[in-house]
């Protein structure tokens, strides 16, 4: 019998990809696994890579960007083990990582999905490898930066249940995707990942149906991995603003009232376009930082020659006439630079729209496939 059944979604991060193979395979320990990857079209040769190198890994090469509940259906409906791990490509396992979490499963009849704890590349803790449910109340104080200033608040820390200590066994709300191991027996039960979402919010829905279907979902911190969190997604871009936020509205309109779906389909949606225009704001500003320093440091310096060359010569000059030329001066030289380092040049969102259905109906959601997560 297959312990576990350990599914990694890939897209185009190889080198992540075979660092993370190598560690499962050491992770195996007296455990029955086996590992499916699931590449969604990478053009890095990561399904050659994966060919070569772990023969024993079992391959799904889509042709096409299936999206990432799509991909890990594929492989969980050919997975045979009692449990069926989802893990990052971009993630390192501890050698009794495997080992433990079947373990603590194993203990906990009760338990439909499990948790650990997560810690990025620099050995800090993860915040989301423990999460509350993003009801409403919840998204507004995240959205809007509660969250982040009261991190221990039992009111306003709840996303992250940052209240809870991380070194302590709790039950939660919400897995990880980057590391979501869960009961086969629950899946069967309460169904596989929901394809409506393409990309974030599939391990919020699924973690919650767990729940509801009469499992628990417990995170352990008796064993860690490391998450290059970054790798795949950069949290700061306007992408992932977009396709994160959206996903949360499919999440309330399947699953909340109509009231309280409208409510967070609004705070959504002022969320998406605060933080948008913020991300541009910051990146206009940093890439014009530059410039406009040496531009000061330019015009300063004039005039500090100007002032030096009438003390010497003894010659006084219109000021009103030298600011404008060394104004106009100025800014020809920065316009100069600028144009030649494209340094004034910013990146279009690269977003597109995509229709997803939720149960009886389509909703229209930003889609974006950067990488697994």
């Amino acid at each position: 019998m297959i312990d576990l059944s350990v599914v990694i979604v890939n897209y185009n991060v190889s080198y992540f990809l075979e660092q993370c193979l190598h560690s499962v395979f050491k992770a195996k320990g007296q455990i029955n696994l086996e590992v499916f990857v699931v590449d969604n079209n990478s053009v890095d040769g990561s399904v050659k890579m994966v060919a070569e190198k772990f023969p024993e890994v079992r391959i799904i090469a889509n042709r096409e960007n299936v999206g990432f509940s799509r991909a890990n259906n594929q492989a969980i409906q050919k997975s045979k083990g009692r449990y069926v791990l989802l893990l990052n490509p971009d993630t390192l396992v501890e050698e009794d990582t495997f080992e433990k979490s079947v373990a603590f499963m194993d203990e906990h009849p009760d338990a439909g999905g499990l948790g650990i704890e997560m810690i990025d590349g620099k050995g800090r803790f993860l915040p989301e490898s423990k999460r509350g449910l993003p009801t409403p109340s919840v998204a507004f104080f995240k959205i809007f930066g509660l969250s982040a200033l009261f991190p221990k608040s039992k009111t306003f820390g709840k996303y992250h249940l940052g209240y809870l200590p991380k070194n302590e066994t709790h039950e939660i709300d919400v897995l990880s995707g980057a590391y979501m191991l869960m009961r086969k027996e629950a899946l069967d039960k309460v169904g596989l990942l929901d394809e409506a979402f393409f990309m974030y919010g599939e391990d919020i829905d699924l973690s919650y149906r767990i729940t509801k279907g009469g499992y628990k979902n417990y995170y352990y911190p008796g064993t860690r991995i490391i998450h290059y969190k970054g790798e795949s997604t950069k949290k700061s871009s306007i992408n992932y603003v977009f396709v994160f936020y959206r996903a949360m509205v499919i999440f309330a309109e399947k699953h909340f009232s109509a009231r309280n779906a409208r409510l967070y389909s609004f705070l959504i949606n002022a969320a998406i376009y605060l933080r948008a225009g913020i991300a541009l704001l910051s990146r206009f500003l940093r890439r014009i930082a530059v410039p406009v320093l040496d531009g000061a440091l330019i015009y300063v310096a004039l005039q500090f020659i100007r002032f030096e060359y009438e003390i010497w010569t003894d010659k006084m000059y219109d000021t009103m006439l030298v600011s404008a030329a060394f104004s106009i001066y100025t800014l020809i030289l920065w316009l100069l630079c600028a144009a030649k380092g494209s340094i004034l040049k910013l990146p279009r969102p690269k977003v597109c729209l995509s229709s997803a259905a939720t149960r009886s109906k389509k909703v229209e959601t930003c889609l974006f496939w950067i990488s697994t997560r």
